[in-house]
C-alpha cells in the first residue's frame, strides 16, 4: 500500500521509520518531511534519499498521511498551524504523551488518527511498536499505520488508549532496563578480572543471543532460564541471587512508576 507520507519532524525516530519504508521497497519520492531551518532540510535530505524543506503546509497540502514526528512539548503548536491545510488526511503521531483526544481537538475532531510508541532500537530496524487508532479510522488506515510501524520492527495494537502507558512501561522505556542490567553485568565482570573490552564483548554478545533465541522458539522465558540452571549449580546460584533480592518485585515496582509517569506527562503537556 503506498499513499504520499509526510513527516512534520526529521529527528532520530522519523529518520529511522523513512530509511525502513525504503529499505523496504517504499517509493522515496512518496516521502517528504519538513524541518525548522533550510539548513537542517539539506541535512536531512542527504542523509535520508528525500525531498524536505521548510514549508508544514505546502508539505501537509501535498500528503495523504502526515505523520507528527515533532517533539511532544512542540505539538500543540504545530497542530494547530497545520489544521486549517489538512483535507481529510490520516494522522500519525509518534509523539510521546499526547494521547489522540488532544490531537483531534487541536487538529480537527474529523479526522482519522492513530498513535504509536517506538522505541529506540526502531534505529536499527528491531523495534518494538504499541498503536492505537481512534474511531475515525478505518481498516485500510490501520492496516497502513501497521505497514509503517513494521519498517523498523513489529507492532500490537491496543484497544484501549490507556494501555499506552502499560506499552511505554514495557517497550518505550524497556531498552533502558536492559541497557542498565549489561551496564552492571560490564562492570561485574570486570570486577572479576575481565578486562573492559572483553567484558562488553561477551556481555552484549549474551544479551543478544538470549534474546535471539527467545524470540526464535515457542519455548517459554521461564523455561528457557531453567534449561541454563543445574541443580545445585553455578546459574543456580546467580538466579537464587536475584530471586533474594527481589528483582521480580523491583521490576514491577519500576514498569508501574514508568506507566504512571507517562500518564501524569500525558496530562501535563494537553493542559
Amino acid at each position: 500500500m503506498v499513499r504520499n507520507i509526510a513527516f512534520i519532524g526529521a529527528g532520530n525516530m522519523a529518520g529511522a521509520i523513512i530509511k525502513g519504508l525504503i529499505a523496504g521497497d517504499y517509493p522515496a519520492e512518496r516521502i517528504r518531511a519538513t524541518t525548522r531551518s533550510a539548513e537542517s532540510a539539506q541535512q536531512a535530505a542527504d542523509k535520508l534519499g528525500i525531498t524536505v524543506g521548510t514549508d508544514n503546509a505546502e508539505t501537509v497540502r501535498w500528503a495523504e498521511v502526515v505523520v507528527l514526528a515533532v517533539k511532544p512539548q512542540m505539538l500543540k503548536d504545530t497542530c494547530e498551524a497545520l489544521a486549517p491545510d489538512l483535507n481529510q488526511q490520516l494522522i500519525l503521531s509518534v509523539a510521546a504523551g499526547i494521547d489522540t483526544r488532544a490531537l483531534a481537538q487541536w487538529l480537527g475532531d474529523d479526522l482519522a488518527i492513530i498513535r504509536s510508541m517506538p522505541n529506540t532500537p526502531s534505529q536499527v530496524g528491531v523495534g518494538a511498536s504499541g498503536l492505537f487508532a481512534n474511531p475515525k479510522a478505518s481498516d485500510s488506515d490501520r492496516a497502513f499505520a501497521q505497514q509503517v510501524a513494521e519498517a523498523t520492527g513489529l507492532c500490537a495494537w491496543v484497544e484501549d488508549e490507556a494501555l499506552i502507558h502499560a506499552v511505554t512501561a514495557v517497550s518505550g522505556s524497556g531498552p533502558a532496563y536492559y541497557f542498565l542490567f549489561m551496564e552492571a553485568m560490564i562492570e561485574a565482570a570486570q570486577k572479576l578480572g575481565l578486562d573492559a573490552e572483553s567484558a562488553r564483548t561477551l556481555t552484549l554478545q549474551t544479551a543478544l543471543g538470549a534474546a535471539s533465541l527467545a524470540a526464535g522458539v515457542d519455548t517459554p522465558v521461564d523455561q528457557l532460564k531453567r534449561n541454563v540452571m543445574s541443580p545445585g549449580g553455578t546459574t543456580e546460584r546467580a538466579i537464587h541471587t536475584f530471586e533474594q533480592g527481589e528483582l521480580r518485585e523491583l521490576v514491577e515496582k519500576a514498569m508501574r512508576e514508568c506507566a504512571a509517569r507517562s500518564e501524569s506527562l500525558g496530562r501535563e503537556l494537553t493542559q
